[in-house]
């Protein structure tokens, strides 16, 4: 069977992303500016995503060790060994070869390899405390001029920064996992972050074959900053009426491999729990809460891993719809005084593509993003944004922006607090411009 030929709108979408990816290499500031030299990379580290790093960074010709506690380590390389397995089994190489490639990284329990590296990568758990000590540590050890790099995905990067006496060496970044299978490498350039700092960041990305974006610091940088408004829109969604697999569908539909439920239960539920406890002290109360999900984790249902989530799964990990969600949604529905109306398919992506380019729109208004079509670059390589369809900024365009500012009202009264339009949203839909057209 034959894959039907892109249509021209598809095709001015594709050449448009493809410009934009080279456009994400180009940053001011950093023009002439050579790279620091790179030889030795040590992950502090090694779960899940330090083993696909370290996996990312081996192929790419450097040296990799990984730091993990002694009661640990031997997991680590478990891990490690597990990556390259599947890695050597796509290429259809022998066990020789995979040998040979696992020799390429290291596990130690001696964080003394850090006085060796010319990178240090701290993979740890999203907690500030922790990843301060570990930056303190990291820079009693490591040699001058050696780069301190944080993997976090929401943590302010100047602050763990701050933990140090080398702010200058330090900056962000922010892999997707699998490590050594997402192409999007999103760069943290923090407050005092070094120009030749800068550079060397997408000198790797280039080293490792991503796809580099600068970011700013706040809270989830460019890509979680807008994903974290697309889930709360969803959950908004679904508790004024619609089901898990009908936005699901919808988002599908649109050109997404996966809806955002399916997306929650594959990561697993407990993550996003992790993270609105994390934003309780500090969050609005007039931002509307649904608690739906947290309802499911109480019950144990963190998606896939165990089973059951936003769906039932079976022991092949095919999902179903579940009468237990439908349940507990309709309960949820009921406490909070919830009246259920029905969602037309159109009515759910307008409503996400609406709140993905208004939370775009106030990412550039505050420094976060260099240009729209970062943004747009972002959530085509880190979050499964159509390809054909461009990137949420490029879509809001060619909707038109006053149409879009529509959706976006609409999206506040359902949402309150954390929903408003931007005010360059409004003014470029206003005035008749365009993100694309938009310049600092």
């Amino acid at each position: 069977m034959t894959t039907p030929a892109p249509s021209a709108d598809e095709t001015r979408a594709l050449a448009y992303i493809a410009a934009a990816e080279g456009a994400a290499r180009e940053v001011p500031g950093v023009d002439g500016v050579s790279p620091r030299a790179l030889e030795r990379v040590v992950i502090i580290g090694g779960g899940t995503m330090g083993a696909g790093i370290a996996v990312s960074a081996a192929e790419a010709g450097l040296g990799v060790t990984i730091v993990e506690r002694e009661d640990a380590a031997a997991a680590a390389r478990d891990r490690v060994a597990a990556v390259y397995a599947r890695h050597v089994k796509r290429q259809q190489l022998d066990a020789s070869a995979l040998a040979a490639r696992l020799a390429r990284v290291t596990v130690t329990g001696d964080w003394q390899v850090v006085a060796g590296a010319s990178l240090v990568i701290e993979a740890a758990f999203e907690d500030l405390a922790v990843k301060a000590d570990i930056f303190r540590r990291a820079d009693a050890l490591a040699p001058a001029g050696a780069i301190l790099a944080t993997n976090t995905s929401y943590l302010d990067v100047d602050a763990i920064a701050a933990a140090t006496s080398r702010p200058d060496d330090v900056l962000g970044l922010h892999f997707f996992a699998p490590a050594n299978v997402m192409k999007l490498l999103e760069i943290v350039r923090a407050a005092q972050t070094a120009p030749d700092v800068l550079a060397t960041g997408l000198d790797l990305a280039a080293r490792l074959g991503k796809q580099p974006v600068v970011a700013g610091v706040c809270d989830g940088f460019i890509g979680n900053r807008i994903f974290a408004v697309y889930r709360r829109h969803a959950e908004y969604l679904l508790e004024d009426g619609a089901s898990p697999e009908a936005i699901d569908a919808a988002i599908e539909a649109y050109g997404f491999a996966m809806g955002p439920f399916a997306v929650s239960d594959l990561s697993g539920l407990d993550i996003g729990f992790a993270m609105r406890r994390r934003r309780d002290a500090t969050r609005d109360p007039g931002e509307r809460y649904v608690a739906i999900a947290d309802r499911l984790v109480d019950a144990g249902r963190l998606g896939r891993k165990t089973g059951a989530g936003w769906y039932a799964y079976d022991a092949d990990s095919r999902k179903t719809p579940d009468p237990v969600v439908a349940g507990l949604v309709a309960t949820e529905r009921v406490a909070r005084g919830v009246t259920q109306r029905t969602f037309t398919a159109d009515e759910i992506q307008r409503r996400i593509l609406a709140v993905l380019a208004n939370e775009g729109a106030k990412v550039l208004a505050d420094g976060i993003a260099l240009r729209a079509s970062d943004i747009d670059v972002t959530l085509v390589n880190g979050y499964g944004f159509p390809r054909a369809n461009g990137g949420p900024m490029y879509a809001a365009d060619r909707r038109g922006l006053a149409t879009v500012l529509a959706d976006v009202e609409a999206a506040h009264r359902a949402g309150g607090v954390g929903s408003e339009p931007a005010p360059l949203l409004v003014d470029l839909a206003r005035s008749g411009g365009t993100f694309a057209g938009w310049r600092r």
